[in-house]
């Protein structure tokens, strides 16, 4: 159980949230808020649990500190929904969808030795709020971290947080996965999972090594982004970062995150914006798909096995076990398809004698499937899909407009005519939403085998939303030679 000194680190965080956005611009101290508390407050079980209220934890405590500070303090103005229609619906859909499953979900399930209860009134009020919290770091972040600076001053704070955490992250490499149970007084997860290698697989203060080993990357990925967009003097430092954070990631000792540093971090080193944004939609589409691709038989289970089965025979057992597991977890879910089983564990299988859960959900996307349908499903896969797919529909509109421009620009060099410098620059995407595209579409695929999904997720996709709002505001302003063609027109008329 935690200790005493849990429940006050938890305690203190409002705080500590209130005093960064009393210094620091709303952007910074958003980012600031989130991470750190994701990186230094202690995981779940620790957290404060009201009546009517989900669990105030490391993840939904500083959510609704930094919510209510801004909506209240700082910007009282503030525009918190998208503009989009597309993206308002899904948003309701998210957070008020729960309450038909809850009222799909009454009857309780009874088995030999105990009973698992439906769901009442007290649901329909509590998991909307604990949906709405979720969402709110998204919402934050469409509004506060829109332009490139803000991207930027994410990107750093992904690096120094990387590289500070990188001393208890070998500290644990050499010691096994102590701190947590030092500081806090208890073991996160199952010591066994952290024995790979012949060595540790660390954890510090997260919930489990693959949630560190993706972190990881992040930053690495982050610290790619700045050496390769970053023109002075500090370039130099974030290559060497990346060389260090490539070594911390590799001593993180998970298969997945290997793969996919190779293959995104290529991407970002190389590649065009354009491109890395196509790559990231791919892959998010990938997974939005996955449910319906994964039933029809087009997923090619028994050759991924395989060529795991050639790399590590423990790892390929392992990737057997989620495989199972998912196939009864996805059936159990399309016995109730749309609006799913709820929560307190109804989506899972049980023992007919002891109620005990005889399955385990690991992909996120069967949790929400099995848990809130696919209602649920087409909500939060498609919030977190839909920055991607605005951002490729400006790229389209920019590709149009550019081949107009030149059109235009021939006849106004004919007519004696000039180009205008806002014509260049107005609709100018950011040099690093490619890669937080890409660390997006990487996590939409990690949630297939695995249910990382975290604030820093949400934060991203909704800087991308904001992002891509910001770009289809500028793309609407009428420039000079909007202007001069339009007088033009007027004239002939």
């Amino acid at each position: 159980m935690p200790n005493a000194f849990a429940s006050l680190m938890l305690l203190i965080w409002p705080f500590v949230v209130w005093r960064l956005f009393m210094t620091m611009p709303p952007g910074r101290a958003l980012i600031w808020s989130i991470l750190g508390a994701y990186l230094l407050l202690p995981p779940q079980p620790a957290a404060f649990d009201f009546p009517l209220l989900p669990p105030l934890d490391k993840t939904s405590l500083p959510l609704v500190t930094a919510f209510i500070i801004t909506l209240f303090f700082i910007d009282k103005k503030a525009e918190i929904f998208p503009q989009s229609r597309c993206a308002k619906f899904l948003i309701l859909l998210f957070i008020l969808s729960p309450i038909v499953t809850v009222f799909t979900n009454t009857e309780p399930l009874i088995f030999a030795q105990t009973i698992i209860r439906g769901l009442n009134l007290q649901d329909t009020i509590a998991i909307p709020i604990k949906q709405f919290i979720t969402l709110s770091g998204f919402l934050m972040a469409r509004h506060y971290l829109q332009t490139r600076e803000d991207q930027r001053d994410l990107l750093i704070a992904m690096v120094i947080a990387g590289l500070a955490y990188s001393m208890p992250i070998l500290a644990e490499v050499r010691l096994s996965p102590q701190l947590n149970n030092l500081v806090y007084g208890y073991y996160q997860h199952l010591f066994s999972q952290t024995i790979r290698a012949g060595g540790y697989r660390p954890m510090v203060f997260l919930y489990h090594g693959i949630w560190l080993a993706f972190f990881v990357m992040m930053s690495l990925f982050s610290a790619l982004a700045l050496w390769r967009n970053e023109t002075n003097q500090s370039r130099y430092k974030f290559f060497v970062a990346s060389v260090y954070l490539a070594i911390l990631l590799v001593l993180c000792k998970t298969w997945a995150t290997l793969v996919y540093a190779v293959f995104i971090g290529s991407c970002i080193i190389i590649l065009p914006s354009a491109m890395q944004l196509r790559i990231a939609l791919f892959l998010a589409m990938i997974a939005c798909l996955y449910p319906i691709l994964k039933t029809i038989g087009i997923v090619p289970v028994e050759a991924i096995l395989a060529q795991a089965e050639s790399i590590s025979p423990d790892r390929a057992r392992s990737l057997s076990f989620r495989f199972f597991n998912e196939d009864i977890l996805a059936a159990r879910a399309f016995e109730k398809p749309l609006f799913g089983w709820g929560i307190w564990g109804r989506n899972h299988l049980h023992d007919f004698i002891s109620g005990d859960i005889t399955s385990v959900s690991d992909g996120y996307w069967v949790i929400v499937l099995g848990t809130f349908g696919w209602v649920g499903y087409v909500a939060n896969f498609g919030l977190l899909t839909l920055p991607l797919m605005f951002l490729w529909q400006h790229l389209r509109r920019l590709k149009r407009e550019t081949k107009y421009q030149l059109f235009r620009e021939t006849n106004f060099s004919i007519r004696g005519g000039a180009r205008t410098g806002s014509d260049v620059t107005r609709n100018e995407m950011s040099p690093y939403v490619g890669p937080f595209a890409l660390i997006l579409g990487t996590n939409l695929v990690d949630l297939l085998p695995n249910a990382t999904l975290t604030t820093i997720t949400w934060i991203i996709a909704g800087m991308l939303l904001g992002h891509a709002e910001l770009l289809t505001r500028s793309f609407a302003k009428p420039t000079s030679n909007d202007a001069l063609t339009e007088f033009g027109h007027r004239r002939e008329r």
